[in-house]
């Protein structure tokens, strides 16, 4: 067995309610889960369990669907990959300086080709973004709140769904997955 963190995307948003204490149970409830915990309102698990990411995806993906009637889809990174994501954040130094402004969006796939450069291609303000492998990485220097940088633009370029959290939670997760 080793350490998982799933994301998963959309809930406890526009209605979409998950009560962690519910999620924590539905999960741990999984042949070959254990260690289930939960961090903030948002779907953020750390787990342990075997086999590979898009095995585990499926099993909470149905196990959430099952538990509270909607579909939601989970990015699962093992604990070592999640590592390597933070290792590789092109934004270091605002990750440093601008935590809260800088995140880390978990996708199913890599990108489409050229759709790294389709995205830069319509952001309508300062924010900026890379792609490492299956993750992307922005910079939203006014803030995501006023940003016209919205996740259905993203997705649409990418070519592929996502989920993100800024880098306080990154390494809030991280943290769990050491301890």
């Amino acid at each position: 067995m080793s350490t998982h963190i799933a994301l998963l995307r959309a809930v406890n948003v526009g209605g979409r309610k998950v009560s962690m204490a519910e999620l924590r149970e539905a999960i741990a409830a999984l042949d070959g889960f254990e260690n289930v915990r939960t961090l903030l309102q948002t779907g953020n698990l750390v787990f342990e369990a075997s086999g590979p990411d898009a095995g585990l995806e499926q099993r909470i993906e149905d196990a959430v669907e099952a538990t509270f009637g909607l579909r939601s889809e989970a990015m699962v990174r093992s604990a070592s990959e999640w590592d390597e994501a933070i290792a590789a954040n092109p934004f270091a130094k605002e990750a440093r300086e601008i935590p809260a402004y800088t995140v880390l969006s978990a996708l199913k796939a890599e990108p489409v080709e050229g759709g790294l450069e389709a995205l830069r291609a319509v952001i309508p303000g300062n924010e900026r973004v890379e792609i490492v492998g299956r993750n992307a990485y922005f910079v939203y220097p006014d803030g995501q709140g006023v940003s016209k940088l919205m996740p259905a633009m993203i997705e649409r370029r990418l070519g592929v769904r996502g989920t993100a959290r800024n880098w306080n939670t990154v390494l809030k997760l991280q943290a769990m997955a050491a301890a």
